[in-house]
């Protein structure tokens, strides 16, 4: 008899759904998986969507529930055979979380974590006859299930923060139970696909281990490849073949490898590897703007031994790159920064949340959009999935891997103590295993990630943390156990499952800097830093984001409304739609916002209450703050005077949201950016120039030595009779040839804030300067503005760089506060140009101006500044450019 193939059947349609104690006419049909519990119930009409309004209280009783998925299928015919030796597993790729699956009554299994897929054989549950075969999945209430494991643990203290303390022993996605910018949705369901595999032999695991040296210099890599395959089943003899462009450039045959019985298991296991061998004119992947995404296909076939047909096949993509991350003493303390390929990398972004609260109902191509939209468009050359929320879809990863965006990847730990008994590290070890042999082959994830701010949990309680003490059997027997997790457990995983040296880096928490180190208190020079006296502690001015920076911002934030179209969205009452309604006070979930954000508004703008008005206020308030951290933590980036580079990197927290709201995010649930994206793409060019004057707090007289402590007897004039500035051009490289400076001319003009007239000083108009590749190169510093023989008036610094007579970037610095300024009047004119297109042009300088977007509308640039002579042109797409609504900073004077 032939053998059978491994064939792979999903299981994703003529599901049934209904509640667990429903009769049986309740059952409801269910369109396709993956599902979750909540969505079947909108798709039925059954409950109210819980982004709207105020439902999110309305429909919690769905996680209190016992929820049943159910499939009726046929036993595949190669079961009625009984000399067939095919295998049938079912496979779930994804179960939440805590359920229990029968086949025809009998329990084949209990799952418990989120982020494990699980495969069982089902042979011996199948029907024999014609019969059709029941499949129940019953889901059961994980925030009770939670608050039962913690009573059966009193050894250990769950502290958790943003949440109830059930989440602590749950694998499941953390967020599920509520943060400070999501709702409480504690869904379940097969979230991700199911399938039935019939086989004889398959494939478990390719490996394609490899090895870069650069010792010739990234022109002329060597890399070296080698496969390892694990084969579960009937296997004669492998082939594995590495393949560009659609040619084959390796191939291992059977007899290149060893083929090898493993012991243990019911099943036959083997395994074949072989000798690594160099890779002719191998072809490196690199970050966007450094160079081509080179992937590789790699395709192994397991083959009958008698006949010579196939058995199994599996293919994926690789890239070949070499990562380090470089923590080397310095200047300033001791580095944190990336190395691709040699090139040294300053890793700016943004820091990336589930895209929605119902995870199953996220597309691959949304996930595309998402990558190419947000990220690839705003510049941004890295994200960091957070550890609250899910190892994403392998569509996430695929596009990340295609566009050259590097990718930040936690472990699924945050912002609690978690605990050690040996039920818990036993799931959390297959948990990661899994997931970093899924992911170990991207080369797009330069980084592994142990937790986010657990940490500061330790420090916060003042739980056990002896750095002296390197046992890691004693750190299980402490008040903060999770460091075995951490320290022991998570890197030993990823050097395990690491295809080779220099391909995957590791990181104990986020942030942390040498363990020893505060983390609480941001330590500037050490480690990643998470800079929250902006917006929450202190809540410090953000002009003095400046000197708030580290090694590696890993997170920051400021907070802002979505667009009107948006806010209409969620909130169905027009009655509503206030500052400060109830449902827009809902839908906000941070901690004391209303305190915080109403201070930063009255500190810098004239306060306007209409809705529209207010939302525009806070997104450039948002916009302002971003503007100011991307470009001052990137001039950090500079090695000038051999001390290092001092910042490696910025993230924002954060990119998106998982529901309609109002938050830190820079582009909303629906994909409309607020002005701060694009204020973060302005500064992430690859070429900007940057100015920046000296910041005098217009309300607090910082103590010197005449006056001892902090006083409010400040001077308000000085920010402008006072004028001290730099300039400065940030570049990347990724325009340059390698190490060659190119040629740039600076403009800098001070205009009239009241008369939009240049005002000339005793500085040069233009200045030709030599850029840097990939530093930072200083056209002025400390320059103070001569007021002699001149009304001291408000003036705004603008700074315009032109490369091959193209102007390539241009930066404005206003006066603080803008809410001092009369900015009315300001003599906007518009012009309709060809393919959509609207310039922007004006006879005094205008402070935000913004186009009111949608969804489906994409803009080429907003949120920005215009001045006299140097008109702004924004191609539109989506609508027609004269339906766009608009405003600017004081259009209500």
């Amino acid at each position: 008899m032939a053998p059978q193939p491994h064939t792979t059947h999903p299981l994703t349609s003529n599901w049934k759904f209904q509640h667990l104690d429903d009769p049986p006419s309740q059952w409801q049909s269910i369109p396709h998986l993956p599902s979750d519990a909540h969505t079947e119930l909108i798709n039925s009409n059954c409950l109210p969507h819980p982004f709207l309004d105020l439902n999110e209280l309305t429909t919690s009783w769905v996680a209190d529930q016992t929820w049943v998925y159910r499939l009726c299928f046929p036993t595949p015919s190669h079961h009625q055979n009984p000399n067939a030796a095919a295998i049938i597993d079912l496979v779930f790729e994804g179960l939440d979380t805590f359920a229990t699956i029968t086949l025809n009554g009998k329990v084949i299994k209990k799952t418990d974590n989120m982020f494990v897929s699980w495969r069982v054989n089902i042979n011996d549950f199948l029907l024999k006859e014609q019969e059709e075969n029941v499949l129940d999945i019953t889901f059961e209430n994980a925030h009770e299930r939670g608050l039962e494991m913690v009573k059966d643990h009193p050894e250990h203290d769950f502290i958790v923060h943003q949440t109830g303390v059930s989440r602590g022993p749950v694998r499941k996605a953390q967020y599920h139970w509520g943060w400070d910018w999501g709702p409480i949705l504690m869904t379940c369901g097969p979230w991700r696909p199911v399938r039935m595999e019939v086989y004889e032999g398959r494939i478990e695991e390719v490996v394609l281990d490899y090895d870069v040296d650069l010792t010739d210099g990234v022109e002329s890599p060597e890399v070296e490849v080698g496969v390892r395959v694990g084969i579960v089943g009937r296997v004669g003899w492998v082939r594995a073949d590495v393949i560009f462009e659609g040619r084959t450039v390796v191939a291992f045959r059977g007899e290149q490898g060893q083929l090898a019985k493993k012991k243990g298991g019911n099943l036959e296991t083997w395994e074949y590897s072989t000798s690594m061998v160099k890779l002719e004119d191998p072809k490196l992947w690199w970050p966007r703007g450094y160079g081509a995404q080179n992937l590789y296909d790699v395709q192994v076939r397991i083959f009958d031994k008698e006949g010579g047909m196939v058995l199994a096949e599996h293919n994926h993509k690789v890239g070949f790159r070499k990562t380090e991350l470089i923590q080397e003493s310095d200047g300033y303390g001791q580095s944190f920064y990336f190395r691709v390929n040699d090139i040294d990398i300053f890793a700016a972004g943004s820091n990336w949340i589930p895209a929605d609260s119902f995870l199953s109902q996220i597309t691959p191509q949304q996930y595309r959009d998402w990558i190419q939209n947000a990220v690839v468009d705003g510049n941004h050359n890295m994200i960091r999935v957070w550890g609250g929320g899910v190892y994403e879809h392998d569509a996430f990863y695929d596009a990340c891997d295609e566009l050259g965006i590097l990718v930040w990847q936690d472990f699924m730990f945050a912002c609690a103590s978690y605990p050690t008994y040996p039920e818990f590290l036993e799931s959390i070890e297959v948990e990661a295993r899994q997931n970093v042999q899924r992911l170990r082959s991207r080369p797009s994830i330069v980084l592994w990630c142990g937790s986010n701010e657990d940490y500061q949990i330790q420090e916060r309680y003042q739980l056990d943390n002896d750095r002296s003490d390197s046992d890691p059997e004693s750190w299980l027997k402490s008040s903060f156990p999770a460091r075995y997790i951490y320290e022991e457990l998570l890197p030993a995983i990823v050097r395990e499952e690491s295809p080779r040296p220099n391909t995957l880096v590791y990181h104990p928490c986020s942030p942390f800097g040498n363990g020893a180190s505060t983390t609480l208190k941001v330590d500037p020079t050490v480690g990643d830093i998470h800079q929250w006296s902006l917006w929450h502690g202190e809540a410090r001015p953000f002009q003095c984001l400046p000197e708030m920076g580290g090694r590696f911002v890993s997170e920051f934030g400021m907070e802002a409304y979505p667009h009107f179209e948006t806010v209409q969205k969620f909130i169905t009452d027009p009655k509503d739609l206030y500052p400060g309604s109830k449902t827009l006070d809902f839908h906000n979930k941070a901690i004391g916002y209303e305190r915080r954000l109403l201070t930063y508004l009255g500190e810098n703008y004239r306060l306007v209450y209409d809705i529209k008005g207010f939302i525009h206020l806070t997104q450039i308030l948002q916009a302002d703050s971003m503007a100011i951290a991307y470009k001052s933590w990137r001039r950090d980036w500079q090695t000038q005077g051999g001390k290092g580079r001092k910042c490696g990197g910025v993230l924002v927290w954060q990119l998106n949201d998982c529901w309609p709201t109002i938050s830190w995010a820079v582009v909303d649930y629906y994909g409309v950016k607020k002005p701060a994206w694009y204020a973060i793409k302005r500064a992430l060019a690859p070429v900007a120039v940057g100015v920046s004057r000296k910041f005098w707090d217009w309300t607090t007289r910082p103590a010197d030595d005449l006056w001892k402590r902090d006083t409010g007897h400040a001077d308000p004039t000085l920010s402008t009779k006072k004028v001290v500035y730099d300039v400065w051009i940030s570049s990347d490289g990724t325009l340059h040839q390698p190490k060659v400076k190119i040629e740039g001319t600076v403009k800098t003009r001070f205009i009239s804030v009241a008369t939009g007239k240049d005002i000339l000083f005793d500085k040069p108009a233009l200045k030709v300067v030599l850029i840097e590749p990939n530093g930072v190169t200083n056209v002025s510093l400390n320059s103070e503005i001569n007021w002699e023989g001149k009304q001291e008036e408000p003036i705004v610094a603008c700074v315009s760089l032109c490369i091959n007579e193209q102007k390539v970037s241009s930066d404005i610095s206003w006066p603080d506060p803008i809410k001092y300024l009369d900015l009315s009047e300001r003599g906007l004119r518009f012009e309709y140009l060809e393919d959509n297109h609207v310039q922007i042009s004006t006879e005094k300088p205008v402070k935000g101006f913004v186009f009111a977007e949608k969804e489906g509308v994409k803009l080429s640039d907003n949120g920005f500044d215009v001045i006299p002579g140097e008109p702004v042109v924004v191609k539109v797409e989506g609508t027609k450019a004269q339906e766009l609504e608009w405003t600017f900073v004081g259009q209500d004077q």
